[in-house]
């Protein structure tokens, strides 16, 4: 009886060692992948600010003016400038209407 229940530990041991290896490599592989999704991250970052930084280059005052003027006659676009800009006063909002009492019938209705 003793020999059975050594023997049947030994198994029990051989199993739970098998399963941890499984676990291990389950999680080497699982560190591997963040790793590589970490360096992916990393590198989309550096490529969003170079994309940034083309994108506000490009979007210089400036270099728009000069694309403004250079196309006029095709678009007929005007330069930017601080006095084509309206007051705050100047924005016609619709007039407010008065609703109808809460307790009054709809016209038409008996």
């Amino acid at each position: 009886m003793r020999a059975l229940f050594y023997l049947m530990s030994a198994f029990a041991v051989m199993g739970l060692a098998i399963w941890a290896y499984g676990q291990n490599q389950k999680t080497q592989v699982a560190l591997r992948e963040v790793r590589g999704l970490r360096a992916e991250i990393r590198s989309l970052h550096e490529a969003l600010g170079v994309q940034r930084a083309e994108w506000a280059y490009l979007n210089r005052p400036q270099r728009l003016r000069a694309l403004a003027e250079m196309n006029f006659g095709r678009l007929g676009l005007l330069p930017l400038d601080g006095a084509q800009f309206g007051q705050i006063d100047e924005i016609p909002y619709p007039l407010m209407t008065q609703a109808a009492p809460t307790g009054a019938a709809p016209e038409g209705t008996p």
